[in-house]
């Protein structure tokens, strides 16, 4: 069973930016943009139908969040395949990121023969509580994989 891994770097842009909904007014109405890559990721796919691509499917990935060239957080999440047609497979995907302000959620469907995706930042803690945007993963499951956060504020 293949799976890509979605980049919890991907998670960790999102954390940086958010606001919470107490937030001074005169903030609000900007857009706040971080750009991370993933390293260390941990991947694990867990086959649990039938042999090969299966409904309920799952993998579980975790990974170091790093801006030029710094640790600034850390992300884990999990995806489950909710749709098969063949070989191709869409999954549900939750990642969360952890930063030394707060903590960054995100989820979106993925199709298995992405190698971007747009996630929707859902909520936060600390810092980012209230928080919503969206985040671009690229390069998925490989070396090179970044992510781009776009924070509504």
């Amino acid at each position: 069973m293949k799976f890509a891994a979605l980049s919890l770097v991907t998670a960790a842009v999102g954390v940086f930016a958010v606001g919470s909904a107490d937030a001074d007014t005169s903030k609000k109405g900007r857009v706040e943009v971080f750009e991370l890559q993933l390293k260390d990721l941990e991947y694990k796919p867990i086959d649990l139908g039938p042999a090969g691509p299966s409904l309920g499917d799952m993998s579980a990935y975790c990974a170091t969040a790093v801006e030029n060239g710094r640790k600034v957080g850390y992300g884990a999440g999990t995806s489950q395949v909710v749709h098969v047609e063949g070989e191709k497979t869409t999954s549900q995907a939750v990642i969360t990121l952890e930063l030394e302000r707060g903590s960054l959620t995100m989820q979106s469907l993925r199709t298995s023969e992405a190698s971007s995706l747009d996630m929707a930042i859902t909520g936060g803690t600390g810092a980012f509580n209230g928080a919503r945007g969206t985040v671009r993963y690229w390069d998925i499951a490989t070396p090179k994989e970044r992510m781009r956060v776009e924070i509504l504020h």
